[in-house]
């Protein structure tokens, strides 16, 4: 009796599969025609914003000067070397990302073109 119960049991997985795997067919097909459909609109969309973005765009330059660039190159430098310390604790910089910050802290301590910090 146990051997009937089983094999009902795998006969009624094995429909609600195929009815999972009919769903599945189904809704990729409705996603599909979606997708086709915001890709033409986006392509339309794509060829206006091209347009504004030249007559908006008034010659806004560079947003880190070149003395900066060449600032961060030396800290990056230091860092590699294992000769750049950290402000208050001392202690060597091995993330490339906080040598660009201390870069960054410095340049705009003697006053060159960087943007504000975020944080503060």
């Amino acid at each position: 009796m146990a051997t009937k119960k089983a094999s009902k049991k795998k006969s009624v997985g094995r429909k609600a599969s195929t009815k999972k795997s009919a769903a599945k067919k189904s809704g990729h097909k409705a996603a599909s025609k979606k997708s086709t459909k915001q890709a033409s609109s986006k392509k339309s969309s794509a060829k206006k914003s091209s347009a504004k973005k030249s007559s908006s765009k008034k010659g806004s330059g560079r947003k880190y000067g070149k003395a900066v660039g060449k600032q961060v190159e030396r800290e990056m430098r230091e860092m590699h070397e294992g000769k750049l310390r950290s402000g208050r604790s001392g202690k060597s910089v091995t993330d490339p990302k906080q040598a660009i910050a201390i870069a960054l802290s410095e340049a705009r301590k003697k006053g060159e073109k960087v943007p504000p910090n975020p944080n503060e």
